[in-house]
């Protein structure tokens, strides 16, 4: 994207990737970080902007693209300290599979005979 492109609520809408998203706002980041880390970095974006929105209806452009920037700075930097395991985002990681016990299970176990 270039310098020049116009920050436009029409233009963010037309952004694809999380590289697109971070040079739309001028956020500098790690191409490694955001590889390995891009579909959990857009979804904790997609849910801070949807409480952006909801939170404040009536803004400016202007001001719904810079609290959009904070979302996005917010989202990338949650990666930089955090595993998705940690975040659990997607479902994938909030549900237990029927059969798995952990250690943690385990020890409960032993030590409450």
């Amino acid at each position: 994207m270039s310098t020049t492109t116009p920050k436009t609520l029409a233009t963010f809408q037309n952004l694809t990737n999380a590289e697109d998203y971070l040079q739309f706002f001028g956020i500098e980041y790690d191409s490694q970080l955001v590889n390995v880390n891009r579909l959990h970095i857009l979804k904790q974006f997609s849910l801070l902007i949807k409480e952006v929105d909801r939170v404040f209806p009536d803004t400016t452009e202007a001001e719904k693209l810079e609290k959009y920037n904070l979302a996005l700075e917010e989202a990338y930097q949650v990666f930089l300290t955090s595993s998705p395991l940690e975040t659990k985002l997607f479902k994938v990681f909030q549900n237990k599979p029927k059969n798995f016990v952990s250690l943690d299970d385990l020890t409960q176990k032993v030590e409450g005979k």
